[in-house]
């Protein structure tokens, strides 16, 4: 998917903020549409149908957390891309973003540069991942074969145990968005096992001695993701 194919919807209270942002992400290549509140991104995710949307928390009327969790109930959403836009240090709304269903936040005040790198880097996941009929992902030099239950990283096979590579699985199936402690042991150990939080940081922990540190990223509070 080419960046003039993609469409990103900024949400911001503040007209400033609006003006930087379009303005920098225009010059990329993006279409952009913009709103002020809540209720107006409401009304123009449905009609635009955005791949991003970059929405401010702390807005008069409705906020973004209330705003995000509209977004996700309804049907043409549900996969969009959510990052909150989040003032230094308030990691309450972080927490409250995820729980809304955002998939990652970026920190204001922020440089354009860093904000353009941190926009592809959330687009990767609609560009990169690649899904074939026999269930191999390719995500960077990294393949996982889902049918085979085996990992090839730089050319050189790698054997996961059973949990190990349910778990790298789960997050790799969506790059870059944050899946929260519960969810994964839901999705990779069941209701029906009793683990203690501890198991998927033991988990974790192994996933990065055998694939990469760098592909792993604690967010505080509320799980892990996968960095592509």
């Amino acid at each position: 998917m080419k960046n003039k194919d993609i469409k990103i919807l900024l949400v911001d209270d503040e007209p400033d903020i609006l003006e930087i942002v379009s303005y920098n992400l225009i010059n990329e290549g993006y279409q952009i549409e913009t709103a002020s509140n809540g209720k107006d991104a409401i009304t123009k995710a449905n009609k635009f149908l955005p791949h991003l949307i970059l929405l401010d928390v702390m807005m008069p009327g409705m906020d973004g957390i209330e705003a995000c969790e509209k977004i996700r109930e309804i049907e043409n959403l549900k996969n969009v891309l959510i990052a909150f836009f989040t003032a230094r240090g308030e990691d309450y709304s972080q927490v409250a973003g995820f729980d809304a269903g955002a998939d990652d936040y970026i920190t204001k005040p922020v440089k354009p540069k860093v904000l353009v790198s941190k926009v592809k880097s959330l687009l990767r996941r609609l560009k990169n991942e690649q899904k074939d009929q026999q269930g191999i992902v390719k995500i960077g030099d990294i393949i996982i074969n889902r049918e085979e239950y085996f990992v090839e990283k730089n050319k050189q096979k790698i054997i996961l145990p059973r949990k190990e590579f349910e778990l790298l699985s789960l997050l790799t199936s969506k790059p870059g968005k944050v899946f929260k402690r519960e969810v994964i042991l839901e999705k990779v150990w069941g209701n029906d096992v009793i683990v203690g939080g501890r198991t998927i940081d033991v988990h974790i922990r192994k996933l990065r001695e055998k694939i990469g540190d760098e592909y792993f990223k604690t967010v505080k509070g509320v799980g892990y993701k996968f960095n592509s």
